[in-house]
């Protein structure tokens, strides 16, 4: 496990409370999933701490996982600010690389393609450095759509036509698997129409 020791000192509520989202600050990295005591890691503050109403103070580490606590709760782990001249000194889990959730179109996408593909990146970062994790692969239909957002009706009436929002124009139909659409709204898919401009011209 790769760790970095460093001096720090724990807050108090009153002193999270003054913090910033852009103040760095370490949380406990002990979560359901992995099981780290006495082990922190970078983190954030989701909002600000001036708006701190009693509930937990939530904090998002650089791992992009939520962690809330209580700062003044002598049964948690706290929170901490690295400090030179801090009475404590706390073990920092550190980030062992980055895992790449991409989209990438091979064009014609067989298997000697995708092989030269993988040994690019290989030899970019190093012979048996790249690990592929997950490979789901997908053939993409040789036709163009518009990606629309459209809200949900509420309530029994559905009155007036509900309200769409472009997300991508002009793009493939397995984009819409990468797309996060926002709560209430619904993917609609169509196929693309270019659009025509009758403005008359001179």
């Amino acid at each position: 496990m790769n760790t970095e020791k460093i001096a720090a000192r724990r807050l108090s509520l009153e002193e999270v409370t003054k913090l910033g989202v852009k103040d760095k600050l370490f949380v406990s990295a002990d979560t359901e999933e992995l099981k780290l005591p006495d082990c922190f890691v970078p983190a954030f503050l989701t909002k600000p701490g001036e708006y701190f109403e009693g509930g937990s103070i939530t904090a998002r580490t650089v791992f992009q996982e939520e962690v809330s606590c209580l700062p003044d709760d002598e049964n948690e782990a706290g929170i901490y600010v690295a400090d030179e001249s801090g009475p404590v000194t706390i073990e920092v889990l550190q980030s062992a690389g980055v895992v790449l959730d991409l989209a990438l179109f091979v064009p014609g996408g067989d298997k000697g393609s995708l092989t030269a593909l993988y040994a690019a990146v290989r030899q970019a970062f190093g012979a048996d450095v790249v690990q592929i994790w997950r490979q789901g692969l997908k053939a993409v239909p040789d036709v163009k759509v518009d990606i629309f957002e459209e809200q949900i009706p509420r309530g029994r009436k559905a009155s007036d036509s509900p309200k769409r929002d472009r997300r991508a124009i002009d793009t493939y139909p397995t984009r819409a698997d990468f797309i996060e659409f926002s709560t209430g709204w619904k993917p609609v898919v169509e196929i693309h129409k270019p659009v025509v401009d009758d403005t008359p011209t001179i």
